[in-house]
């Protein structure tokens, strides 16, 4: 109804996932690349959680699109299968014959199919969405499926997508078995304001939209405020916002339009008054005992000057520098994202905000110094020249990724380094290290272009044995995250 009056060539915010919609911020690119990285690059059943509409589906579909083509593909959208309609459900997904009533003869076939694909050079992924609502015995098969494996390797790898009710389920005694095959966890988190400022806009733009900013601060806040930070919420009031603004006659949605948005939508607030996975509600908690512990400590200090006692010789060891500071909010890959890291090192932090913060800004993302990471030293020397790099580059420029592995593969970083330095601009070839899934990682990347354009024309030019691994554009706005 209101396209023309927005010169749109198409809704902009419609609910059913659309994959050309997909909003890289926050942290749904990272996620999506490392839910590829995990996949194609190691073993085990993965977990994606989030809240109703907070993006799992499109997450689901960008993935689908995402894997290479070496990967097979079932998807599952039913969560209400059967032990053993999953069984034919996959089957079908991979193109066999479907034998009737004789569902053991079927578990000996997919494997017997299973180790065929393997052989071929080939991966099979089933993904799995709204898991949480499965059936416990369906759930006990997915255990048993992800034990079909070759003399070396898993046969069959498994993304479950599903609310936050999955984690309960997972947390249940008969459910043990399944949750210690689960070697990655993501949470989908709620976005945050200014992340919602630039979803509106990433949308509109997307849609056809090339005029100024459209939505008002005033407006943004308060659908950021109902929304709660879940997209699905977001796209339902930035419609009704945006059809306010055309019965008006207007270009602009303000407070207004988003007034009315919110009345009409009659969102309720989530049971726990936020949205916000267990994740932000533990970091919370420590971030107050981080509070205390600081109160503590300068209070004491205060009283020890009063009284004329020097201050105890233990205080001044546990000042942290800031690059430890700066990366205490990562979850740990080993623990459920409920269970942050930040709740350890909490004493470890307090000084540090008793202490005057340094003058000059913490390079993003944080990077350990190389003597400690034990990098070779042509990484180390990267690392150390993409620092300023990154920190002066616009976040709209991009890159070309390059590579992205554990940082305990180093030794593999130097020598792809060593064997492309000479074939390629040393200056434009960079390292970094960032934690995705709370892993601790190092990404080699080259060039820096204006636009993605010129990014995705430039891997065309590079030597062909680069190309076999099959580099992609990233933004640096995407690295800083």
């Amino acid at each position: 109804m209101y396209l023309d009056h927005f010169g749109l060539r198409e809704a902009p915010f419609r609910i059913t996932p659309h994959t050309e919609f997909f909003f890289a911020g926050g942290n749904r690119g990272s996620t999506l690349d490392a839910l590829v990285y995990a996949i194609t690059h190691d073993e085990g059943i993965v977990k994606v959680s989030g809240e109703v509409g907070s993006g799992k589906t499109m997450l689901c579909r960008m993935l689908l699109e995402r894997l290479p083509e070496n990967v097979e593909t079932a998807y599952l959208a039913n969560p209400s299968l059967s032990r053993d309609e999953i069984l034919y459900s996959i089957a079908d997904e991979l193109g066999m014959p479907l034998p009737e009533d004789r569902p053991h003869v079927l578990l000996r076939a997919l494997q017997d199919r299973l180790i065929e694909i393997y052989a071929s050079g080939k991966q099979v992924v089933v993904l799995i969405d709204e898991a949480h609502a499965m059936p416990a015995e369906t759930l006990e098969e997915i255990r048993l499926l992800s034990n079909l494996e070759s003399n070396r390797h898993k046969l069959l790898q498994i993304v479950l997508f599903g609310q936050p009710e999955l984690d309960a389920r997972l947390a249940q005694t008969d459910m043990r078995q399944l949750k210690e095959r689960i070697t990655h966890n993501f949470a989908l988190e709620p976005l945050k304001r200014n992340d919602i400022a630039s979803y509106l806009m990433f949308r509109m733009r997307a849609a056809g939209y090339h005029g100024p900013d459209l939505f008002s601060q005033p407006a943004v806040q308060m659908i950021s405020r109902s929304s709660e930070g879940l997209t699905r919420r977001i796209n339902i009031l930035a419609d009704k916002a945006l059809l306010a603004a055309f019965s008006q006659g207007t270009h602009q949605v303000d407070q207004k339009e988003a007034k009315a948005a919110i009345r009409d939508a009659q969102f309720k607030p989530m049971a726990d008054g936020s949205a916000r996975p267990a994740i932000w509600a533990a970091s919370a908690a420590a971030l107050l005992a981080l509070a205390a512990a600081t109160l503590f400590i300068l209070t004491r200090q205060g009283k020890d000057e009063a009284v004329g006692k020097p201050t105890t010789g233990a205080q001044p060891t546990v000042t942290a520098p800031a690059e430890t500071v700066a990366t205490l909010t990562v979850p740990s890959a080993a623990t459920p994202p409920a269970t942050p890291l930040l709740q350890q090192p909490v004493t470890a932090t307090a000084p540090a905000q008793a202490t005057p913060p340094p003058a000059a800004p913490v390079p993003m993302p944080p990077t350990p110094t190389a003597n400690a990471s034990g990098l070779g030293p042509l990484t180390a020397e990267r690392l150390t020249s993409s620092e300023t790099w990154l920190r002066k580059t616009p976040g709209y420029h991009y890159f070309i990724q390059l590579l992205n592995v554990d940082s305990n593969r180093a030794r593999e970083v130097e020598a792809f380094i060593a064997a492309h330095a000479t074939s390629l601009d040393a200056n434009q070839l960079r390292v970094y290290r960032s934690s995705l899934s709370g892993r601790d990682r190092i990404g080699v990347i080259y060039g820096d272009f204006a636009t993605r354009e010129q990014a995705s024309t430039a891997i065309a030019s590079l030597p062909a044995a680069l190309r076999t691994t099959e580099p992609y554009p990233r933004s640096v706005a995407k690295l800083r995250q």
